[in-house]
């Protein structure tokens, strides 16, 4: 994309999944978030999985409901993963991001990281599928070969963190990602966006998903001050 791109605030809303994963979320507050992302149009809410059923039950097919597999830590078992992605899915999760297994990729066990993301892609048959490899803990080499990896393993998106580390998502993370990953593997950009500018140059360097509540929250705002 060129260097003066720029897109507009409802452009980037719709590319956006609200997010609010803190561990003390009430259902009061999962609900405005729902309505918050219905009035503007974001892709969709991403929420933990005890959220799912009631906000699926809140939105009907209003908004898209996302969910976290092995979050934010990745070290579940593959089986415990399919289990919850499973069970997510049965509660109305229209797309599934999950956590890889960090221990697996520090060993150097790529069969088993690739394995433990198939797993829960059968068992997300049907929804959108985001791979979160956690960049701020991996070396150059590592982040390569988790987009190779991820892209075989017939998930839909790479995701740059959790937001729940040492670090989210860096501009040059997702040029990395965008350029080892095929076109039919797109890129979410999550954790740490800030501001407008940040959500742009995100989607310039090939991100087609943003996970932040920030954005929405600018739009917020933004009406109120013109309301004033």
């Amino acid at each position: 994309m060129s260097e003066t791109t720029s897109y507009s605030l409802p452009v980037i809303l719709s590319i956006c999944d609200h997010t609010l994963l803190r561990t003390d979320c009430t259902s009061a507050e999962i609900r405005t978030l729902c309505d918050q992302a219905m009035k503007y149009h974001c892709a969709s809410v991403c929420i933990p999985p005890c959220h799912v059923a009631g906000a699926k039950r809140y939105c009907g097919d209003k908004l898209k409901i996302c969910t976290v597999i092995g979050f934010p830590n990745g070290y579940s078992t593959t089986a415990s993963k399919a289990f919850e992605t499973a069970d997510a899915v049965s509660n109305g999760a229209d797309e599934v991001d999950m956590v890889i297994n960090l221990s697996m990729v520090k060993d150097g066990c790529w069969q088993e990281v690739l394995d433990d993301i198939v797993a829960v892609r059968k068992a997300a048959e049907g929804v959108i599928l985001k791979v979160i490899i956690e960049c701020c803990l991996l070396t150059e080499e590592e982040k390569v070969k988790l987009c190779e990896i991820v892209s075989a393993s017939g998930a839909d998106f790479i995701k740059t963190s959790t937001g729940f580390s040492t670090g989210g998502a860096t501009f040059e993370d997702v040029k990395l990602m965008r350029a080892n990953c095929p076109e039919s593997v797109q890129v979410k950009a999550a954790g740490g966006i800030s501001s407008i500018a940040d959500a742009e140059e995100f989607m310039r360097l090939g991100a087609t998903r943003l996970g932040t509540s920030r954005i929405v929250k600018i739009a917020i705002a933004q009406e109120k001050e013109k309301a004033e």
